[in-house]
C-alpha cells in the first residue's frame, strides 16, 4: 500500500510536480519583517538618500497614481500625462500595456524629471495577461494551490514583458454571497483554503525576489472585507464583529503578506462604519503593527475621492484621513497631488507622514529593479504558443467540477460519454461564444485566442456533431439591462441584437431529437455581467435559456448540461431533471478541449466546489462553516412542519436549510471509499499547543480507489471545537490534499494539527487554544463523515 505524507497541502500542475504549501501560522508581535527583500539595509540606505534629496511636491508625486489608458471611471488628471511625469507629480500609472508605450513615459521619467525616478506600471491581471485561464473562482475548484502558482508564473512574465511591473491581483476577498458579482475573482467561501491559495498566487507573481526580470509585485486586494457588502451589492458597506472579522475574513490577507506580497489595495466598501481607505485599525494597526508589512497600500479606483461620498469631510480632509490612515498612494483620486502641500505647509499634515508614505513606494520600486533596468525591450508579437496552451488546458481540465453523473437506461452514468453516442446535439449559447467563454475582466487577453467548445467536438466528431444556438444570452425582457450596460473596457460588447427565441428554441429541440445526446451549454454572459459592478438578485439562467433546458429535457434525450458562469448559479430544476451537470466556470482560451476532455473521459474530473451552490438565493449568504444555534434544525425538513419540534427550529418555512451542491463537492467516475481516520495522540496538553505552534497531533486516514479507472481525489479535513469559550463554527477546513489513486490502488493521507489550525480568537481578540474536545471527520466533501476524536486537555 502506497504511503503519502500530507503537510498541509499538496498539488499538482503541468511543470509543477509537487508543491508543499505550510498552514497560515499566527501572526506573532514579534516575528520578522515577512518580506526581507523591502526591509533590507541597502533598499532602505537608497531610499533614504533619495528622499532626502526630494522636494514635497516631488514626494507627493510619488503618491499619485494616474490611468493613461482603459480606465474603470472618470479620468482626473487636467495635465497632459507627459507633462505630470516630466515635473515629477506622478509616481505610478495603470492601464498602459507593451513595451513601446511605457518605455515612453519611463524615457521622459528618467530623462526629464529632476530627480529621474523611474515610473510604476501597473494592470488588472486577474486570470493571467496575454494568456488567458480558468477565473481565479475556477482555479480555486481545482483545490490546487501549484495550478494558481502556475497561473501566476506566466502572467508575470508575460506581464513584465509588456512593461508592466505591478498586478493588481490577487483578489482574496472571502465571498459568501454569490449575487456579489466580484465573487469571480474570489478563492471562495473559506479562509483556509484561501489562505493557501493566496500565498501560491503570491509565489508565482514575486518568486521571493522582486528583482528578478519576471517578478511583478503582487498587490493583495480588497483590504478589507469587501466580499462581505451587505446583500451582495457592490460597493456597499460591511458590517460585522471584530471577531468574524479575524476570524474569518482577515486570514487571507494575512496569509498573503506573510507570504512577502509587496502591495496592498484598499476596498471601496466601509467597515463597521468606517469607510476602509481611511481606517487605520486595518491599515496601521492591522497591517502594519501585527503583521508588520513593509510594502505600500494604493487605494482602489478612485476611492480616496468617493470618501467625501461617505461623508466623512470634504477633499482636503478626506484626503488626510487617508493618507494618516495608511493608504499611501492614490489611485485616479486626484486629491493627494491636489490638496496635500497646502496641508502639509499649514501644519494639519506632518510632513513625516509624507516621507513614510513616499518611503514605502520607493522601497518597492528599488526592489523591482526598476532604478537599475528602467525599459522593457521590445520582443516578439505574442503568440499562443502549443506550450502555453498545454499549460491553460491543464489547469482547466483541473478546474472542472462534476456536479451529477446519475445513470441513464441502458447506458448507465451518462459521462463520460462513450462510442454508443454517435450523434451528438451541441445547443446553447455558451457553445460558441469565445467572448464569454474567456470570462470576465481580461484586460490584455484576446477572444480570437479561444477555442470554443463548437469547434473542440467539431474536430472531434466530424459530421456526428449537429449543433443549434437555441436562444441568445439575453431575450426581450432583459432590455432594461441592455439599456444600463455603458462599460466600453476591453472586449466589453453587448450584441444588442436580440434572436427570435421562439424559432431556435424549437430548431434545438429538433436538432435533439435527431441526436443520441444533447449538450446544453448555458449560462450568465460572463464578459459585462460578472466582476465588478455586476451584483445580481436573481442566480438563474439569463434569457431564455431556462425555457430552451426544459424543451430540450422534454424531447427525452439524455441531456448534459455544461454550466459556463463565473458564479454559482440556482440550478434547482436542472439539478432535478438533468442527468449529467458539469460546472466549467469561464474556463479561458482552451475551453472547448478542456470541457471536451471531460465529456469524453480523457480527463477524469478532480474539481471541487469552492463555494456552496444555492437552492434559492434567498438563502444568501449561503456557506458551510455556519455558527451553531440554540435550536437547529436536523434533516433536510422539506417539508411544511407537521408538529412543534419542525416548527421551532432554525429553518426555512418553504426550502432546505441546506445548499444544493455543497462546498468542497465534486464527482469522479470513479469511486473513492475512506476508512476511518484516526490521530496518533488521543489527548494533548493545552500548554503544549501553545508554547510550540508546531503541529503535535497527526491525522491519518485511508483512501482508496474502489473503481474501474485512475482518478484524483481532494481529501478533505474538517473539525469542530465542541467547548470553547466562543461558539465555533459546525465544521472548519482545516487540511486537504489531492491523491492520485489507480484502480485498486489505497493510498495513507495525514494531515497536521497544531497551534495554527486549532487556534481562534477569545472575548479579548487574542488566539487561544482552550481545553476541549475535536470532532474531525476526514472525506471528499463539507458533508464528511468518517470520524475521529482529539481531547485537549490541562
Amino acid at each position: 500500500m502506497a504511503k503519502l505524507r500530507v503537510t498541509t497541502v499538496q498539488s499538482r500542475v503541468l511543470l509543477v510536480v509537487l508543491v508543499l504549501f505550510g498552514a497560515v501560522s499566527a501572526p506573532g508581535q514579534d516575528r520578522a519583517t515577512p518580506n526581507p527583500q523591502l526591509a533590507s539595509k541597502e533598499i532602505n540606505s537608497r531610499v533614504e538618500t533619495l528622499l532626502k534629496q526630494m522636494t514635497l511636491e516631488e514626494k507627493i508625486g510619488q503618491t499619485v497614481q494616474y490611468s493613461a489608458g482603459f480606465a474603470t471611471g472618470p479620468s482626473a488628471s487636467k495635465l497632459t500625462y507627459d507633462e505630470l511625469v516630466a515635473k515629477g507629480q506622478v509616481g505610478s500609472m495603470l492601464n498602459v500595456v507593451g513595451a513601446e508605450k511605457t518605455n515612453h513615459y519611463q524615457h521622459i521619467a528618467m530623462e526629464k524629471s529632476r530627480l529621474h525616478i523611474p515610473i510604476l506600471f501597473g494592470l488588472d491581471v486577474i486570470h493571467g495577461h496575454r494568456t488567458t485561464f480558468p477565473v481565479p473562482l475556477a482555479i480555486a475548484a481545482s483545490w490546487d494551490p501549484g495550478a494558481a502558482e502556475t497561473v501566476a508564473r506566466v502572467a508575470a512574465e508575460e506581464s513584465r514583458a509588456d512593461g508592466i511591473a505591478w498586478v493588481f491581483s490577487p483578489m482574496v476577498d472571502i465571498a459568501r454571497d454569490p449575487r456579489w458579482g466580484r465573487i469571480i475573482e474570489s478563492d471562495g467561501e473559506d479562509p483556509y483554503l484561501s489562505s493557501a491559495l493566496a500565498r501560491a498566487w503570491v509565489k508565482g507573481y514575486q518568486q521571493g525576489d522582486l528583482s528578478k526580470p519576471d517578478s511583478v509585485a503582487a498587490c493583495v486586494k480588497h483590504f478589507a472585507a469587501y466580499g462581505a457588502v451587505i446583500a451582495g451589492r457592490d460597493y456597499n458597506t460591511a458590517d460585522m464583529s471584530e471577531l468574524t472579522l479575524r476570524q474569518v475574513y482577515l486570514k487571507p490577507y494575512y496569509a498573503a503578506v506573510d507570504a512577502g506580497a509587496a502591495t496592498v489595495m484598499t476596498s471601496f466598501n466601509s467597515i463597521n462604519g468606517v469607510p476602509a481607505t481611511a481606517n487605520p485599525f486595518t491599515l496601521t494597526q492591522v497591517l502594519r503593527k501585527e503583521w508588520h508589512f513593509d510594502g505600500f497600500v494604493v487605494s482602489d479606483w478612485g476611492a480616496v475621492a468617493e470618501l467625501k461620498n461617505h461623508a466623512i469631510g470634504d477633499g482636503p480632509t478626506v484626503a488626510r484621513k487617508a493618507l494618516e490612515a495608511g493608504t499611501d498612494m492614490d489611485m485616479e483620486g486626484d486629491l493627494y497631488g491636489t490638496v496635500i502641500a497646502a496641508q502639509v505647509r499649514a501644519g494639519k499634515i506632518p510632513e513625516s507622514v509624507v516621507d513614510e508614505a513616499v518611503r514605502r513606494i520607493l522601497r518597492v520600486k528599488f526592489a523591482l529593479g526598476l532604478f537599475d533596468h528602467p525599459y522593457t525591450e521590445a520582443g516578439p508579437a505574442y503568440a499562443a504558443t502549443e506550450q502555453k496552451r498545454e499549460i491553460a488546458r491543464k489547469v482547466a481540465d483541473e478546474t472542472m467540477v462534476l456536479l451529477k453523473n446519475d445513470p441513464v437506461e441502458g447506458v448507465g452514468a451518462l459521462l463520460p460519454l462513450t462510442a454508443k453516442a454517435k450523434t451528438v446535439a451541441l445547443i446553447g449559447p455558451m457553445a460558441d461564444d469565445a467572448l464569454d467563454l474567456l470570462g470576465a475582466w481580461t484586460v490584455a487577453g484576446n477572444k480570437k485566442d479561444v477555442i470554443t467548445l463548437k469547434s473542440a467536438l467539431q474536430q472531434r466528431l466530424g459530421d456526428g456533431l449537429l449543433y443549434a444556438p437555441g436562444c441568445g444570452l439575453l431575450s426581450g425582457e432583459d432590455e432594461s439591462v441592455l439599456n444600463s450596460v455603458t462599460f466600453t473596457g476591453p472586449e466589453a460588447s453587448v450584441n444588442q441584437t436580440l434572436p427570435d427565441d421562439s424559432k431556435t428554441i424549437a430548431e434545438a429541440v429538433e436538432t435533439a431529437r435527431k441526436a443520441d445526446v444533447a449538450i446544453l451549454a448555458l449560462g450568465e454572459p460572463t464578459n459585462w455581467m460578472e466582476g465588478e459592478a455586476a451584483s445580481r438578485v436573481h442566480l438563474g439562467f439569463t434569457g431564455n435559456q431556462e425555457k430552451l433546458l426544459e424543451a430540450v429535457v422534454a424531447t427525452g434525450k439524455p441531456v448534459v448540461l455544461v454550466v459556463v458562469a463565473g458564479r454559482p448559479l440556482e440550478l434547482t430544476w436542472a439539478a432535478e431533471h438533468v442527468p449529467a451537470i458539469l460546472e466549467a466556470w469561464s474556463p479561458g482560451i482552451e475551453a472547448g478541449p478542456a470541457v471536451e476532455d471531460v465529456l469524453f473521459g480523457d480527463v477524469n474530473p478532480s474539481g471541487k466546489l469552492p463555494s456552496s451552490f444555492p437552492r434559492s438565493v434567498g438563502q444568501e449568504p449561503l456557506y458551510y462553516a455556519q455558527s451553531p444555534t440554540g435550536r437547529p434544525a436536523h434533516g433536510d425538513l422539506s417539508h411544511l412542519p407537521r408538529n412543534a419540534a419542525e416548527k421551532f427550529v432554525s429553518r426555512y418555512m418553504d426550502e432546505q436549510n441546506s445548499a444544493l451542491f455543497p462546498f468542497g463537492w465534486g464527482l469522479s467516475y470513479t469511486r473513492f471509499t475512506y476508512g476511518t481516520p484516526t490521530v496518533d495522540r488521543a489527548q494533548v496538553p493545552v500548554r503544549e499547543i501553545v508554547d510550540d505552534h508546531r503541529p503535535v497531533v497527526t491525522v491519518s486516514v485511508d483512501v482508496r480507489n474502489t473503481g474501474s479507472v485512475a482518478g484524483t481525489e481532494v481529501v478533505q479535513m474538517y473539525i469542530r471545537d465542541t467547548e470553547a469559550s466562543m461558539e465555533q463554527p459546525v465544521r472548519e477546513l482545516k487540511g486537504f490534499t489531492r491523491v492520485t489513486l489507480a484502480p485498486g490502488e489505497t493510498k495513507h493521507a495525514t494531515f497536521p494539527l497544531g497551534f495554527d489550525e486549532l487556534n481562534f480568537y477569545n472575548l479579548d481578540m487574542k488566539k487561544t487554544v482552550e481545553p476541549t474536545t475535536y470532532d474531525i471527520w476526514v472525506g471528499g466533501s463539507s458533508l464528511a463523515t468518517a470520524e475521529t476524536k482529539l481531547k485537549i486537555v490541562e
